[in-house]
Parts: C-alpha cells; structure tokens; sequence
C-alpha cells in the first residue's frame, strides 16, 4: 500500500452510539424563512464587525450589512429582505450564555416584499479557472464565509497564509453522534463540493486534495467518487476512514491521512496542509460560481424530542425556537433542552437565541435519552482515560492540575492540546466531568496570561511616568542653575562696578563729616578763627571736584551710580556753598587777623 493511500491508526478514540439513522434517511428540507432574524455582529472566531445600517433602512437579502475593519473578521449579510428594527444586545449561541450586540431585521409586509427586489447578489464567475487567486480569495471574503466545521473562522484567512501549501484536506468525517448534515450535503450536493475543492486547489496552488468520509456513509462515499468520475480530476481523491470518535479532529484527522502530527501550538499550515469542511467549500462554490453570499446553511435537527428529525436549510439569524416550531417542536410553556452541536462537544442553548453560521446541528433529547449525570465519585486512578484521549495527553494529570489550581503545571502537561472531544468523560467509570475541569482550567490560565499583560503594560506605564517625571525634574534643575549662575554673574558684574563709588561716596562723607567735627570743635574751643574757615573750605572743594570726576566717568561708562553720584555731588555742593559763605562772612565783619 502506498504511503497516499494509507491510513494511520488513530490513538485513543471511542465508539458512541452514533444515532444517525434518525436524521439521514430523508432529503434535506428547507424550512420557511422566519418573520425576523437576529445577525449577531460577532458570528465568527474573529472580531466583530461594524454595523453599515440604520434603525429603519430597508434591506434586501444578501445585501452588505455590518463590515469589521480588522483582516480577521466576517462581514455580515442580510438573511431575508426587510426592514432593520433594532440594533441591540441579543442572546448569542454560545457556552458562556451572553448577549452580543446583533441587527434585527423583520421581514417585509406582502405588499411591500411585492415591490422591493427579492435578493442582492454578486457578479457570478461561471469561468472561475481564468480568475487570479487574489481575486478568488476576495471573493470569499465578499461572501462572508466562516468555517462550517466549528470554529467559524474566516476563511478567507486560510488563503492568505505566506506558507506553501501542498495538501488541501476536505473534511467530511463528521464523527459526532446525531449530526448527518455534512452526510446529506454530500450525497445531494457532491458536485457542488468537487468544484469548491478545486476552486480551493487553484487558490493554494496544491498538488492534491484528500476528501475524507468515515466508513459509516457509504452513500457519501459513491456519491463524490461519482462526481470525481465526471470531472477528472487526479489530483482529488477519496479517503475512507475508519469509523471512530473523534477522528474528524483537525490534528487527528491530518495524522490519519499523512501520518504526520501537527506540532503543538501551530497549525496545519506548519506541514503545508490546509483543512476545509465540505460544507464551506460548498460555500465557496456558490459565492464564486453562482455570485451567492453566505445567508443559509443546512442544520440537523434531531433527538427524541424531535417529532420530524432531519436535515434543514434554515436562514441564518433565524431564533432557534422558530427553527424548532418549524418541525413540530414544542418550545411554549416548559422550553425544552437544545445542544447545539452533538452529545460529546455540543452545549446547552437559549433557544431565543439565533442560528448562526456554525449551527450544524439541534439536538433535542428527551429525559430519558439525556438523563441527568450522576454525581461524580472519587477518581480511581483506572487510567481509561489516558487510553481513549486522541491527543495522547494524561487525562487524569491535567484533572488534578484543574482540582489544585496548578495552573503552570496543566500548562506544561499541554492542556492547550486538548481538543474537548469528551472522550475521556465519556469513558470515566466514576463520572468526572473531566471535560469541564480542563474548559475552566484553560479559561484559568487565559485570564492569568491577561491579567499579566496588564500587569506588565501598568509596569511599562509607571516607569515611562517616573521617567519622564525625572526628566522633567533634571530639566528644572539645570534651568534653576542656569539661572542662578546668570544672576552670580550679574552680581559680579554689579560688584565689580559699584565698590569704587561707594568708597568715594564714604569717603567724601567721611571729610564732610571730619569738617562738621573740626568746625563743632572749633566752635565749641574758641572763636572760629580764618584759617579754620578756609581749610573748610578747601576740604569741601576737593569733595567736590572728586566727586565731578567720579559722576562724569559713570555718565560716560553708563554705570548705574550715576543717580547716587548726582545726589552726594549736590549735597557737597551745598557744604562748599556754606563753608564759602561762612569765611566771606567771617571776613566782613573784620574777624580776620
């Protein structure tokens, strides 16, 4: 056996009842389109997009209504034509139960659907093998389609990848109990899907496509090797698998047909592999080839509470309880349980909430056929676990990481491999929700990874802070001392200038004021004699013409004395006037010798 056609043992894995019978049998039905639908913005694993309409535009189905600005985001179509009513927090279909914000639309009355335009759709590429890729790939972000299989990842993404790409893998395995719709699609619509995968081959420029089938739908299996026939295509061939949960795992799936394992924490893509559903290459088909963006899907309805189990085509954002009221569901007084997805990954859902791209399937089980779990025992340490894991991971390791809080050590024992088949759980003699342990530890370790980041980022805030703070300070600082440095010098400056009139100001005062003391003396001694009056004299005019030279220097220099100079030069002035009057008087009156 050659090494293409060969397939690899998967590890681990189980055999549940599988429960499809009760959906397959009967073609896929389309259910009527609902009187509203609710588009939540957040319909993929990307980012939400951004609504492009108003509270009351009309719009008409497939029209263009919400568009995300970031690569990794799925645009939002119109699913029936009509009137947008509200823009608001609406209950979404996801495990964590909450409200996203979403686009309600209410369809239009008879009268007005008979004058408006029944569907927008884009320019078909009926001769899609002449298209470049970059085109292709456009084409499939217009359309607006995220992977069918779970995820719900943008597929354009997928297209985008900078690595060579030598395997394309279409997964129809569909191992999941109660789920038929991938069954149905391709014995209904095998053709359909041979030209997504091609439309795929020429995009990643690969030499080979496996589709993959489990043994258990051998009608699938005759009816894409039929359309194979039609077209020719060597490079497309079939891969019958063995029957066993969960061998439509992507990393378990990539092993059972190349023998090669996905390294842990990478993708497909690290092999030069890509996986697609069959129904998004279905997708793909009809937004490239009949110009049809993504605005329905096919879901299984089925469980014992299911009066009519099938296979429907059901508008998107059509509320779950309309889908179910469609085939005879009972969901007024006591609602009834709905999983969305089958018994081992699936997850209870408000039934208020709408159906979105990745419903593949509503399961609504009857008491009896979901009874409520046991409460668990203590684990017994059997090690049935380790034995049915798929990953080849120790189950039972990471439950105690999970029960003590060790989050490090869950991580180092690659709890991120887990895939959260529940195989473990479902072969746990003492029923452990292994499953739900692993889904909070992991929750655990993302809300520790975060609050680190956040730690870090305020780490890298504060220090910028005290970095600039200290900038600014030292900035200050040097201004403070540039500026005390310039006032020194001023000082000096001013020193430098100031000291000499000051001294001779202090001098002349000091001779004014040894004149005053000589005359007083005088006085007070004897009569003041002639030769007494004319040193006063004398005295005073030396003052003053010292202090003329000093005053006329400073004028010139345009020293700031000048203003002090002028006023002592004024009082010796005065002293000079009245030593002069007094010895003139001195001589009139005949005192003199």
């Amino acid at each position: 056996m050659s090494r293409v056609d060969r397939i690899w043992p998967l590890p681990g894995g189980i055999h549940p009842p599988e429960h499809k019978s009760e959906s397959n049998g009967r073609p896929i039905a389309r259910l009527p389109a609902p009187h509203h639908v609710v588009l939540p913005l957040h319909q993929n694993s990307g980012l939400p997009a951004e609504p492009m309409v108003a509270i009351g535009e009309q719009v008409q189905r497939g029209q263009l209504i919400a568009k995300g600005h970031h690569p990794v985001s799925a645009l939002v179509h119109a699913t029936i034509s009509g009137r947008v009513t509200a823009i608001e927090d609406r209950p979404f279909a996801h495990p964590s139960g909450l409200s996203v914000p979403s686009i309600v639309i209410e369809s239009l009355s008879d009268q007005e659907a008979a004058l408006s335009p029944e569907a927008v759709s884009m320019a078909p590429m009926r001769d899609w093998a002449t298209e470049t890729k970059e085109r292709l790939v456009s084409r499939i972000q217009e359309a607006g389609i995220t992977g069918l299989g779970g995820a719900g990842f943008p597929s354009h993404i997928k297209y985008l990848g900078q690595r060579q790409i030598h395997t394309l893998i279409v997964n129809g395995v569909e191992c999941e109990p109660y789920i038929t719709a991938d069954d149905r699609l391709m014995r209904e619509h095998a053709t359909d899907i041979v030209t997504g995968t091609q439309i795929a081959l020429k995009i990643l420029s690969a030499s080979t496509a496996f589709i993959a089938i489990e043994d258990n739908k051998p009608e699938a299996i005759s009816a894409i090797k039929a359309a194979l026939v039609a077209v020719t295509d060597t490079r497309i061939k079939v891969k019958v698998v063995p029957t066993k949960y969960p061998s439509g795992g992507e990393k378990q799936l990539v092993y059972l047909l190349t023998g090669r394992e996905v390294p842990s924490g990478d993708i497909p893509a690290s092999l030069g592999i890509v996986m697609q559903n069959t129904g998004t290459l279905y997708a793909i088909k009809e937004a490239v080839v009949s110009g049809t963006p993504m605005t329905e899907r096919v879901v299984t309805i089925t469980g014992e509470g299911t009066p009519n189990p099938g296979n429907y085509w059901v508008t998107i954002g059509t509320p779950i309880q309309d889908a179910l009221a469609a085939t005879q569901v009972a969901v007024t007084g006591n609602r009834p349980r709905v999983i969305m997805g089958g018994p081992m990954m699936g997850y209870d859902v408000d039934i208020t909430a709408p159906v979105s791209k990745v419903t593949n399937c509503l399961l609504v089980p009857s008491a009896t056929e979901f009874p409520t779990a046991p409460d668990p025992d203590p684990c017994i340490r059997c090690g049935l676990c380790e034995q049915a894991c798929p990953a080849n991971l120790l189950p039972q390791k990471l439950f105690w990481n999970a029960v003590h809080h060790e989050w490090e050590q869950a991580r180092l024992n690659s709890l991120s491999d887990c895939i959260e088949c529940g195989a473990c759980s479902w072969v746990c003699p003492s029923n452990i929700p292994l499953v739900q342990h692993y889904r909070f530890a992991k929750a655990e370790i993302k809300r520790e990874a975060i609050e680190t980041i956040k730690a870090d980022q305020s780490r890298l805030r504060f220090e910028q802070r005290q970095a600039r703070l200290e900038r600014d300070a030292a900035e200050k600082d040097a201004k403070r001392k540039a500026r005390a440095a310039e006032a020194a010098k001023a000082q000096a400056a001013k020193a430098q200038d100031t000291p000499s009139t000051l001294d001779a100001s202090a001098k002349d005062a000091i001779l004014a004021s040894v004149a005053r003391a000589k005359a007083k003396k005088a006085a007070s001694t004897g009569p003041v004699t002639q030769e007494a009056l004319e040193n006063t004299v004398v005295l005073a005019q030396q003052a003053v013409d010292k202090t003329r030279v000093k005053l006329a220097t400073a004028v010139s220099d345009g020293l700031p004395s000048v203003e002090a100079l002028t006023g002592a030069l004024q009082k010796l002035e005065k002293r000079l006037a009245d030593a002069q009057s007094a010895l003139q008087s001195h001589t009139e009156t005949g005192d003199a010798p």
